[in-house]
């Protein structure tokens, strides 16, 4: 559920994007989502599907494109895509410091007529 208010506000960015452009409608959207959000592309494009009726975006394709995770090991700087429940670094055995990637959400591009 927590798709819809994603899916909101990434239809308002495509929206607003396809106006400045005097665009007639909208093609395709291209979004890139990070695997640490786990959002569901199939309800993000069901809750699209739903929210554009009516509007230029009705019947644009949505092309999703993944971002894996990405994290930095605090105690000696390595950087691995950790496995879903083991986070500890697989070099010393330390605590991650930062996330690289996979916090991801965002539109890429629209292609519109």
């Amino acid at each position: 559920m927590h798709e819809l208010p994603v899916t909101e506000q990434l239809l308002n960015i495509v929206l607003e994007h396809a106006n400045q452009a005097d665009a007639e409608r909208v093609l395709k959207i291209n979004v890139v989502i990070g695997d640490l959000t786990h959002f569901n592309g199939e309800s993000i494009q069901f809750y699209l599907d739903i929210l554009s009726k009516g509007t230029k975006a009705e019947r644009a394709s949505l092309l999703i494109s993944r971002v894996p995770a990405r994290v930095r090991c605090k105690s000696c700087g390595n950087e691995f895509t950790p496995k879903e429940t083991d986070w500890v670094c697989p070099r010393c055995s330390g605590f991650i410091d930062e996330v690289i990637s996979g916090r991801e959400c965002y539109v890429e591009s629209i292609e519109v007529e």
